[in-house]
This record gives structure tokens, sequence and C-alpha cells, in this order.
């Protein structure tokens, strides 16, 4: 941010040494009129970079000449917000607004004060879709799934995988909540506009390399924990069986809730990925939570991707509370692999992997989890 202000400053006095050398003669024969010379990038190593067209929410900067009586500007119908250190007789630097417009005009309106007008054509770029994430990657068919984002311009639509479409249930510009179609596949959701469409950089209902998933139960610790058959007051199954936890957990006490070494862990301890281990920056940890009380003391210690037991984790901290729903939690798999004193190893026979309880404060704890996964940050085509 400090970079960017001080390449504003800089812009700003450049073009004003220059107005100074270049404009008193020119005003003086254009009779104090306002005039649009051009239209450039704020980015002083990019000054010969002149714009005919410009992005929502970019910043630019209009050189001219009797501009310091400004007091707004309009892109199409949509008003801009003006900086009055910003403006002076030679240049203004303003944003475009990122609401897409009403009217779409391809101009842009500069008012003075005692009411003159100018107008000077620019085309606004207005961005495809963001499909950015989903407050729970796994939503049942029928249910509403919460998709986060920006510029979610209606009309629009959502596909999901295996080409069915969503029913809009609410749209804003950085928030979509549409119901989940019946047939729904695992894979990446696609969102539609007027003004172009983007694939999810996430999966829905991502399947791709657990680690744990209680399909069926295996390690060494707390089989009970599964609930195979969710009854009245259980959380609905997302993906098969899933582990609930329910109990008090007092201060420092060690609760180990799923978890093992490779060889009793089977097959699902051999589903990281080799590129995990080596570049872990590449990667996330993901997994599903549920509160049914809040996650607000204690904290829950992670090990994956070990060759071996260790007993320094990531401590995934309080707070959380889900509020009784399922929601996807995301840690950047290079900030849990940071945390072990052991150095990782690709390991063709699988690796380690532990949920413990254990950190400061008691805990009335009801939480479920399912779907311990790492997974790329970057999906690539």
């Amino acid at each position: 941010m400090k970079k960017i202000y001080q390449s504003i400053i800089l812009f700003i006095a450049v073009f004003s040494l220059a107005g100074i050398a270049s404009c008193s003669k020119e005003d003086a024969a254009n009779g104090g009129e306002p005039r649009i010379k051009y239209i450039r990038v704020t980015n002083p190593e990019a000054a010969d970079s002149l714009l005919t067209a410009a992005g929502q929410g970019s910043l630019i900067a209009i050189v001219g000449e009797n501009l310091g009586a400004a007091k707004e500007i309009w892109f199409n119908d949509q008003k801009a917000v003006l900086t009055p250190t910003y403006i002076t007789d030679e240049t203004i630097l303003v944003s475009v607004p990122s609401k897409v417009p009403t009217e779409i005009t391809n101009s842009m309106r500069i008012v003075f004060s005692g009411g003159r007008t100018l107008e000077h054509s620019v085309k606004l770029q207005i961005s495809k879709p963001e499909n950015k994430s989903m407050t729970s990657e796994y939503v049942l068919d029928g249910d509403v799934a919460t998709i986060k984002g920006n510029y979610f311009y209606e009309p629009l639509s959502v596909t999901f995988p295996g080409g069915v479409t969503g029913e809009l249930e609410a749209v804003k510009d950085d928030e979509i909540q549409v119901r989940v179609p019946a047939g729904a596949q695992p894979g990446q959701i696609t969102i539609k506009t007027n003004f172009g469409e983007t694939k999810s950089n996430f999966w829905f209902r991502d399947n791709r390399n657990i680690y744990i998933s209680s399909d069926p139960f295996s390690g060494w610790w707390n089989e009970s924990f599964v609930v195979t058959d969710p009854g009245p007051g259980d959380p609905p199954a997302i993906n098969g069986n899933y582990i609930r936890v329910t109990k008090a957990i007092g201060s420092w006490s060690w609760i180990e809730v799923a978890g093992g070494p490779a060889n009793a862990m089977g097959e699902i301890s051999k589903n990281i990925p080799d590129e995990a281990i080596l570049k872990p920056e590449n990667y996330y940890l993901k997994f599903e939570v549920n509160t049914l009380k809040p996650y607000n003391a204690n904290a829950i210690m992670l090990n994956v991707g070990l060759t071996g037991e260790n007993n320094n984790g990531y401590a995934w901290m309080p707070p959380i509370d889900t509020q009784g729903k399922w929601q996807t939690i995301t840690i950047p798999f290079d900030e849990v692999t940071k945390s072990y004193k052991t150095k990782l190893t690709v390991s063709k026979d699988g690796y380690w992997a532990r949920v413990v309880f254990s950190g400061a404060g008691d805990l009335d704890c009801d939480m479920a989890f399912d779907n311990f996964r790492v997974v790329p940050k970057v999906i690539k085509d």
C-alpha cells in the first residue's frame, strides 16, 4: 500500500511540474475552459500508456487544463469518489467505480463548481465474475449453497459439475445463494454473466486427496466418534460417515480424535500428492466442520504428511461457531508444515495423520468433522 501511495505522489509531482512548464500559455489561449488532453495509467513506469478504456476499480489519471474546480466525476451513470488532494488544474486521479452501471454510455462526465460539465469518451471494461470460495464446499441436493466472489451481475447462471444449473435464491455483487440441483457432481462450478464466465478455483464436494474420511473408519483412535447413521439431533451426512466429538474437554488434556500411522490408516494414507510434500506452499489443508456448540476454548492439533509420530503439530485455534451448519476450513498447507520440527519427505508407503484436542481452556465440545484433505491452491487447466 505504501508503494502505491508513493507512485501516486510521484505521478502527481511529475505532471504538476510538466503542467507548470507547458500549460500556462495554453491556459491563456484556452480562456480558462477545462479541457481533457488524454487519460493515463497511474504507474510512472508506464507513463506512455494512454487509455481509451478503463476497468472497474482501476486508478486512472485524467490529464488536461483547468481541471481544479472538478466536483463530481461520473462514469456512465455511476458517480466516482473524488479526493481533493488528488485534483490539480492539470491532473485528476480517480478510481473508476466498481459497481456496474445500469446504463452504459461509455462516457465520462466531469461536473465543475458553477455547473459547467465536460464529457469524454471512455469505454468501461466490465469484469467477468470472480468465483472465489464457498462457505461450505459440501452442500446436499436441494439445500442452498453460498458462493463468495465479485462481479456477480445479473442476469447470471450457476452451473454445477454434471451440467446441471442451480436455482438462484439471492444475488449480491460479492455473494450468490443458489439451491443445489439434483444430479450435481464433484468438480468446478461455472458462473456466467453477460460479461463473461469463470470456473471456480475450488471443487464443489471436493473428493480429492482425502486422508481422513471415516469411510470406513481406519486408524488407531476413537472409532466411537464416527457417525454412520445420523439420527435426530445429528448433523446431516455430507459425504458418508463423519466424526462427532461430544464431551467436556479439560484444559491441556490430550484427546486423540482420529488418525494414526500409515499402516493403520490404510490406502487412504497415500492420498497426499508428492508435490504437496515437496512444495507445500502450493497447497491447502481443508476440512469441513460443524459446531453444534461454539468452539471457544482449547485447540486442535493437526498432523498430516509426516512419515512418523510427531507431537509437534499445527494448532487450529478457536473461536468459530458455525451454528449447526457445515463449513469448509481452509489453511495454507505450508503454515501447517512449518509447525513441524521434522522435514517432510516423500513416502510411497503413505503418511502419518492425527487430529488431537490439546490446548488452554475448558471446552464444552460438540463438533463434527469430515473430509480432511490436501488440495492444490490453483486448479490447472
